[in-house]
């Protein structure tokens, strides 16, 4: 089977994601859409593909998915709208920046028995993914703590922040639902604390560049979070989970995996200088997994609960960092 796929947004992320599809051998991307006709018309152009309107996609006989790389504010409506096309629906995260409207749009997806993908892409590194398997082969016992380091090398124009949602439902996100799938628990509590201490224009934007989390579970695990908008080395990505019988870690990687040793010491080449190339085999692989659940009538991950569930540990920590405490989670 061939998934037939269209193209809704074609910037940065919509660029990577043509990519994914294009490059896999169970998919075509049949169509583009973007509100910009030179951006949709480069994609067509690279990829052999149309460019049409989403109200011609929605109804077209010749599309089974749709990649959903529109603003923010635009995916609850567009995931509703395919959703009741019968078309299966791979999304950027977030949902939307409001829980409650993320509720609405899940209600819809369920009542259409609708598929729903919420692109997560980090479970599906390569790296992670072998710590996740160390995981569930007992390799470490029996997870009790977990540590994640996500630094972007610089932050992004300040009119980004003004509608990205904030830091945590932005960039944090990413490493709640990490979290989560390193834990194996659900978190309770949240523990959040957040400065701005790389550029004051964040701040006078509202939003923080420099956090740090702590969420708990029930039983007591921990999953340790620590984020900035600025690592002046790189795209610092790491992870180190530790357990009853051991620990596994992810280190950070780089374009070329090389060491040179002489009279002025050991130095190794810089790090990758951000997603779009230190994440380039999970996007592929995230994009394969959304094929083959579609082939084969799978369970699709991470699904839209996940999403949902992603968001409400960011709005937790933010309701955490303007409390100056611990702040339990409702179940």
């Amino acid at each position: 089977m061939t998934v037939r796929f269209a193209l809704l947004g074609a910037g940065r992320i919509g660029k990577v994601h043509a990519k994914a599809v294009s490059n896999n051998p169970n998919a075509i991307l049949v169509a583009v859409a973007d509100a910009m006709p030179a951006a949709a018309e480069a994609i067509a152009k690279q990829y052999g593909c149309e460019v049409r309107t989403i109200e011609a996609i929605e109804k077209a006989s010749d599309i089974d998915a749709v990649v959903i790389c529109t603003p923010t504010d635009t995916h609850a409506d567009l995931i509703e709208r395919f959703a009741r096309a019968s078309k299966a629906i791979f999304c950027e995260k977030p949902v939307d920046l409001d829980v409650n409207r993320v509720r609405e749009c899940l209600d819809v997806v369920e009542e259409t028995k609708g598929k729903l993908m919420v692109g997560f892409n980090r479970r599906f590194d390569p790296h992670f993914m072998a710590v996740r398997k160390a995981i569930d082969d007992g390799a470490i016992g029996t997870v009790e703590m977990v540590t994640i380091t996500s630094r972007d090398p610089g932050a992004p124009p300040v009119d980004y922040i003004k509608r990205s949602g904030g830091i945590f439902r932005d960039m944090t996100i990413h490493d709640f639902d990490m979290a989560r799938f390193l834990l194996g628990e659900e978190p309770v509590a949240v523990t959040a604390h957040a400065a701005v201490l790389v550029d004051p224009e964040i701040g006078k934007a509202g939003d923080f560049d420099s956090v740090s989390v702590i969420l708990e579970t029930a039983s007591g695990k921990q999953a340790v979070i620590s984020n900035s908008r600025r690592a002046t080395y790189g795209y610092d990505q790491r992870i180190e989970v530790h357990g009853s019988k051991g620990m596994v870690a992810a280190e950070n990687q780089r374009a070329v995996s090389i060491e040179i040793a002489n009279g002025q010491g050991y130095t190794r080449p810089p790090l990758h200088d951000f997603f779009m190339t230190r994440y380039t085999e999970a996007y592929a692989n995230e994009i394969a997994s959304f094929i083959a659940a579609i082939e084969k009538g799978a369970t699709i991950t991470p699904s839209g609960k996940d999403g949902l569930a992603a968001l409400e540990l960011a709005d937790t920590a933010m309701r955490s960092v303007a409390e100056k405490r611990q702040v339990r989670i409702e179940v």
